[in-house]
């Protein structure tokens, strides 16, 4: 349970970082912000395995939304 507040909150803070980076494109946005929605889910689900492929296809799946 730790584990997965102290992930949740890193990847929170990470995501507010973003918001600094006004230079970034929609696309590259939605990739990272993909990739973090997808890497809480996966960590919610399972364990690093889960993260990661959590993050990997919200990454895909962020960037293809930013594209429309």
């Amino acid at each position: 349970m730790k584990t997965k507040f102290i992930s949740a909150a890193v990847l929170a803070v990470s995501l507010l970082g973003l918001g600094g980076c006004a230079s970034m494109d929609r696309q590259t946005v939605g990739t990272v912000g993909g990739a973090v929605a997808g890497g809480l889910i996966g960590s919610a689900v399972g364990g690093t395995g889960a993260t990661i492929a959590g993050a990997a296809i919200g990454g895909v799946v962020g960037n293809q939304a930013a594209k429309r």
